[in-house]
């Protein structure tokens, strides 16, 4: 275990500030107390600047090496929102908000990075800057673009940029990361069919939507069944139906929504236009009028090639070459690291939480144990790409 010696000095006051961002949870951009405490707690790390408000509850930290002749910078990001769940944990540290959690670990990620801000500015021994980036509303908010959005890559330029994220049932102490899309991009639909409302028991006066939406759900499964290459990754789930409001009026409009998720930006284009036909065509058959708003929400997450090897090579400085995978299976669940990706390159990384319940599950907690692995993989990640 090649854990930093600093970081056993401090881990106790680490895990006590992870349990109590879990306590005290905050839902995407309002995040006062979330922000304020970790401000506060990075001014006394020493680090050189610490810059609140950024993309409205963002915070972004400047610790400089004890040289900059490369004059290179490199950005380290975590998540800070939690989640609108209802705990069932049991651990005394659960949440004080019913319907509040921490169900994804970013007070985990956010300690962990917090730990590296304590050893960097500690030791300084780096040729260059780091830049600590604590962001808001990953949760669905697209924290990372109203940061970007807000001036962040132009007030602190970076070369490189590295995200990690905690993957459950994965043991500690272990990492696993790939190149290339490792997360799908995530796009919200809204369909809305309009027929003629009128009695139940008069349906021929009537257009009844309720048809229309049962073809059209069956119909554009075949979207990703029969239009896309079986070895391309796609999927759409309608997850909502809202329409008529007693049991013997046939409705005049009925709305539909979900998501979509890709890997590739060609099969998400080709699911758009595909969706939008669907809607149109299949409505018109029945005589009634569909209408879709297709919001493309969080865009594929893709490693750039040279950057995951970095962050390979920093894991495995620290966990060991057989307990780092390269070859991590890619997931249809969304990561808004992703729009950082298209900014700068660099790469995400998963550390691994050990045996627990899945993110965004009610008995999920973030492992305490993973701590010292992250904050180690952090430090050595900048001692490799910053080297004196």
């Amino acid at each position: 275990m090649a854990v930093d010696n600093w970081v056993s000095e401090h881990l106790d006051h680490l895990v006590a500030f992870r349990r109590d961002l879990h306590s005290n949870p905050e839902l995407l951009y309002d995040l006062p107390r979330t922000a304020a405490e970790v401000a506060k707690a990075l001014r006394a790390a020493g680090c050189d600047e610490v810059v609140e408000g950024i993309g409205r509850t963002g915070v972004v930290a400047v610790i400089r090496g004890t040289s900059n002749t490369s004059g290179r910078a490199i950005g380290l990001r975590s998540d800070m929102d939690a989640l609108p769940i209802l705990e069932a944990t049991g651990k005394p540290w659960a949440s004080n908000t019913p319907g509040k959690m921490h169900a994804c670990g970013h007070d985990g990620h956010t300690a962990m990075l917090l730990g590296a801000a304590i050893g960097l500015a500690q030791s300084r021994a780096f040729d260059g800057t780091v830049i600590l980036i604590f962001q808001p509303a990953e949760e669905g908010g697209a924290g990372a673009r109203a940061m970007i959005e807000d001036g962040l890559f132009r007030r602190w330029p970076m070369h490189e940029v590295y995200g990690m994220h905690n993957r459950p049932n994965l043991p500690v102490g272990e990492f696993v990361i790939a190149d290339g899309p490792i997360m799908g991009s995530v796009d919200m639909i809204d369909i809305e069919i309009e027929g003629v409302g009128g009695h139940a028991a008069s349906p021929h006066q009537t257009v009844d939507p309720v048809p229309v939406a049962a073809a059209l759900i069956q119909a554009i499964q075949t979207i990703t069944a029969r239009t896309i290459d079986p070895m391309d990754s796609g999927v759409i789930s309608v997850t909502t139906i809202h329409g008529g409001d007693a049991f013997n009026v046939i409705p005049q409009t009925l709305r539909l929504t979900g998501t979509v998720r890709t890997l590739r930006d060609s099969v998400r284009d080709h699911v758009e236009a595909r969706l939008q036909q669907a809607v149109a065509g299949i409505a018109a058959a029945f005589g009634a009028k569909g209408r879709l708003d297709y919001s493309r929400h969080y865009p594929v997450t893709v490693n750039h090639v040279q950057e995951t090897q970095f962050a390979a090579l920093a894991a495995e400085a620290v966990a060991g070459v057989g307990r780092v995978g390269r070859d991590m299976p890619p997931t249809l669940g969304g990561e808004d690291f992703a729009f950082m990706l298209n900014e700068v390159p660099g790469a995400m990384i998963n550390i691994g939480n050990g045996a627990s319940a899945n993110l965004h599950h009610p008995a999920y907690d973030f492992n305490d144990e993973a701590i010292a692995w992250g904050c180690s993989y952090w430090c050595e990640l900048v001692r490799q790409r910053l080297p004196l």
